[in-house]
């Protein structure tokens, strides 16, 4: 890497961390190249990425930003993963573990607040920003469907009423 290549990912570095919400340190010695793309294959379906880069230009790109706190965690052959969804991120880096036991989560960082490994499986379990939108649209709508069933119910009783009168009179 010349001294061009090294400016450009230390800016490009520099753009993830201003730009997601969490980011999330692991190590990821002894795992394969299929494994690796296999990693990336479920980082990209949930809605995040995964990049390994030169400890030294990762500390360099975090000078300055919020998630600064995990510079610490950068030694040896680390990864960082990281999503614009606050979960996601952690979500799937936490199932890909589970199966692998090459990749192990060091910690991470959730806008200035700092994360240690047991914090990134804590948040893997939370849900994630589209379930907790769908919750939310879910109990919005509730109350409004029922209001509709309660305002519809004394029409439709009315209406089996007439209709067994009617029924009554035709035989």
């Amino acid at each position: 890497m010349d001294r061009a290549e090294k400016k450009e990912c230390v800016e490009s570095l520099s753009e993830v961390f201003k730009s997601t919400s969490v980011v999330v340190v692991a190590h990821y010695s002894g795992l394969t190249v299929a494994q690796m793309q296999n990693l990336r294959k479920q980082m990209r379906a949930a809605g995040a990425a995964v990049q390994v880069a030169k400890n030294r230009l990762v500390k360099i790109a975090l000078e300055g930003s919020e998630v600064a706190s995990i510079a610490d965690l950068m030694r040896g052959p680390t990864l960082i993963a990281y999503s614009e969804d606050p979960v996601a991120a952690a979500k799937a880096a936490v199932a890909f573990a589970k199966d692998n036991d090459k990749l192990v989560i060091l910690g991470g960082a959730m806008g200035k607040t700092a994360l240690n490994a047991d914090a990134v499986k804590s948040l893997a379990t939370m849900p994630s920003l589209d379930e907790l939108r769908a919750k939310l649209v879910g109990l919005i709508q509730a109350p409004a469907t029922k209001l509709a069933q309660l305002t519809n119910a004394p029409a439709a009783k009315l209406a089996r009423v007439f209709s067994a009168y009617a029924e009554k009179d035709a035989a």
